[in-house]
């Protein structure tokens, strides 16, 4: 006796060796034994054989139409060995019966099984609907099928022209045009970025790193909706001859400063901060612009604001106009350049000047000043304020070295990128020329009042804290983080410090200036008028939302400045190159800011020069592949100085700095260990 039975899903045949109770052995076509249970039995027939019989049957299923299967079922269930006698007239077969029951099993869109051998008929509808959803597929197969021809041949198809950065960035990989994509990458050993940079989805490596960029962090675009400037409040108009002094490329000009002089040999020196907070009132439509984006995004060539250009205009401090600004006026005693007093006050100021770093640099040297030489803007207020400048970085590096950390490196190179038309010049420029002084000193100089002023008001505000950290070690000690209480900035040298001279670009200090407006002009009940109040969730909301998206700008940034890096390479046509190691393995070039680490290199001091030959590079991945030809020089104090600091930034958590500031407004916060990776905060111009 032969049996047809149901295992594991699956229909199987044999011959039975042996019977007992509820239970047969039973030998298949493979001689391979399995043990059947009598409930899995649906058929028991001496012939044809169990191979025969299972050929049999699947030929049968071929001639079987299903369609009509189905409407001789009707709507109610039924047993194979009935739906049988139905279909064919008469008792089934072996044969017939098996090859009904292999087509029932392998439709169901058409029946709906029920138990062993048992079925129901699918609703008409249900019916229709699966049919069209298995036409849909196949029509889908042959329209993938189509895609991969043509991205193989290097054709992008239309219909994955308007989705290459989703495809690459943050696919659908149920998709047809992703599982196209893949199987076209498949098929040529390739990325799928490259793929799509062979075909012209996107047209170049640059693309590429801006599209993931943008629609990660700006998925809507970088655009703004119109909206209407706020109207100015009447302020006052101060009597004075305010300058600013940034990069050729800024246009965010949100600070400036003035210089008058008083009688019995003191000064005012005014520090004046653009006043956007006077027109944008916290949870406004513009706020909720600013507090999406938390700060402009700033890379080599290009940036992308916080604030709409039409709101920057009338808030910018350019040259010619008036404008609302906070000032914080210093009233300095020059015999000694003590601080006698400070006041802040919300006003118009009016601009007269916009220095330019890059027209001024070669001018306004530490020589010219001490000798009074040379003719330059604002020469006079220049002088002044560098003699200032010098007497508070020495407060702070005598307050630094109160907190027991070594005074700030003083050799450090920047380096500015500039991009033009797609050529980009990559210029060095020694950190600490006495424009840049000025400008960095009068910055912390306000930050640390202002945030001095907030905490004597019993007012929170956002504050950049160094030192005194929990954590093991050293560097989780310093590392810098955002606090909304007053505490010391170690590596600045200061006891507080208030990010709040940038409220055009960064939110933080937007938020810091409606506290601070709030102390101005409300005095002893600013804790009852300041937007955020103490221990207000609102306000560790924002600390938390503008680190995460401070660190993602920041990240953007290095790949850009490191993406244009490669391409000077490729412009300059660079082969062999110089570079300073920086530590073991880890190079840094020293025409550009470009760091390589090549692996299995001997161990070289830091410090040391050498010469490197490029073999190659990746502007996709960002890579470059070279080998060490010599050392050209031996390292000294300065160089391993500078080795040291160029490694902290590499390693260091390093604040958005703009590219059109950067050379004006960075302070290092180095940690007191040489060895510790120090930090660094890119001070607000």
């Amino acid at each position: 006796m032969n049996l047809f039975f149901e295992e594991s899903g699956d229909f199987k045949a044999g011959h039975v060796l042996s019977h007992s109770g509820e239970s047969y052995q039973v030998e298949l076509p493979s001689a391979k034994r399995t043990k059947v249970r009598a409930k899995d039995v649906l058929l028991q027939f001496e012939s044809p054989t169990a191979a025969e019989l299972l050929a049999d049957a699947q030929l049968l299923t071929q001639d079987l139409d299903l369609d009509f299967l189905w409407e001789v079922a009707g709507e109610e269930e039924f047993g194979f060995a009935d739906l049988g006698a139905e279909y064919f007239g008469h008792a089934p077969t072996p044969v017939e019966a098996a090859g009904l029951l292999l087509k029932l099993h392998a439709a169901p869109i058409y029946f709906y099984k029920k138990g062993k051998g048992r079925y129901k008929p699918a609703p008409q509808a249900a019916l229709q609907a699966a049919q069209a959803g298995i036409e849909k597929k196949r029509v889908q197969g042959l329209l993938q099928e189509q895609y991969v021809d043509e991205l193989k041949a290097g054709r992008l198809p239309a219909a994955l022209q308007p989705l290459v950065r989703q495809l690459l960035f943050k696919p659908d990989k149920n998709g047809i045009e992703y599982k196209a994509l893949d199987a076209a990458c498949s098929a040529l050993h390739t990325s799928p970025a490259r793929l799509m940079l062979a075909c012209g989805g996107i047209k170049s490596a640059k693309e590429l790193h801006m599209g993931k960029f943008l629609l990660e962090n700006f998925p809507k675009g970088t655009g703004f909706a119109p909206l209407p400037v706020p109207k100015m409040p009447e302020l006052p108009v101060a009597e004075v001859q305010a300058f600013s002094i940034d990069d050729i490329t800024t246009t965010e000009i949100d600070d400036a400063f003035s210089l008058q002089t008083l009688a019995d040999g003191l000064v005012r020196i005014g520090i004046h901060i653009a006043a956007p907070g006077l027109g944008i009132r916290p949870q406004d439509a513009i706020d909720a612009i600013a507090r999406q984006r938390m700060s402009t995004v700033y890379m080599p060539g290009d940036k992308i604001t916080m604030l709409p250009d039409e709101l920057v205009e009338a808030f910018t401090l350019g040259a010619g106009q008036t404008r609302p600004a906070l000032s914080l006026y210093a009233t300095v005693d020059t015999t000694d350049w003590s601080v006698v007093s400070t006041e802040s006050r919300a006003e118009a100021v009016p601009m007269v000047s916009n220095l330019r770093l890059n027209d001024l640099d070669h001018l306004v040297t530490e020589e010219a000043l001490a000798a009074g030489s040379g003719d330059y803007p604002h020469k006079a207020e220049l002088a002044v304020l560098w003699q200032w400048a010098q007497v508070l970085e020495q407060g702070r590096m005598a307050k630094r070295e109160g907190f027991g950390l070594k005074p700030e490196q003083t050799n450090r190179v920047d380096f500015n990128f500039y991009v033009e038309d797609d050529v980009v010049s990559v210029v060095r420029r020694k950190r600490g020329a006495p424009l840049d002084k000025i400008v960095a000193e009068l910055m912390i100089f306000a930050n640390s009042s202002w945030g001095k002023m907030l905490h004597e008001h019993g007012v929170p505000g956002i504050y950049r804290a160094q030192g005194g950290g929990s954590g093991n070690g050293w560097a989780a000690r310093m590392q810098v983080r955002m606090v909304t209480h007053a505490a010391p900035h170690q590596g600045l040298g200061v006891d507080q410090y208030a990010w709040s001279t940038s409220p055009l670009r960064r939110y933080v200090d937007l938020v810091n200036q409606w506290q601070i407006l709030a102390c101005v002009q409300h005095g002893v009940t600013a804790p009852m008028a300041a937007p955020f109040k103490q221990r207000d969730a609102n306000l560790f909301a924002i600390v938390s939302a503008f680190d995460a998206a401070y660190a993602a700008y920041g990240d953007f940034q290095s790949n850009m400045e490191r993406y244009w890096c490669l391409r000077w390479l490729a412009q300059e046509h660079a082969r062999q190159v110089e570079a300073v190691v920086l530590k073991d393995e880890v190079f840094r070039l020293v025409d550009i800011p470009l760091v390589i680490k090549l692996s299995g290199t001997p161990p070289i001091a830091r410090g040391a020069q050498v010469r490197l030959d490029l073999i190659g590079w990746d502007e996709v991945e960002l890579a470059v592949e070279a080998r060490l030809l010599e050392v050209v020089s031996a390292p000294n104090a300065d160089s391993v100085a500078q080795a040291e600091d160029a490694l902290s930034d590499t390693e260091a958590e390093t604040d958005v700095a703009s590219g059109e500031e950067a050379a004006a407004v960075e302070a290092a916060e180095t940690a007191a260990e040489p060895d510790a990776a120090p930090l660094q905060d890119a001070l607000a111009g």
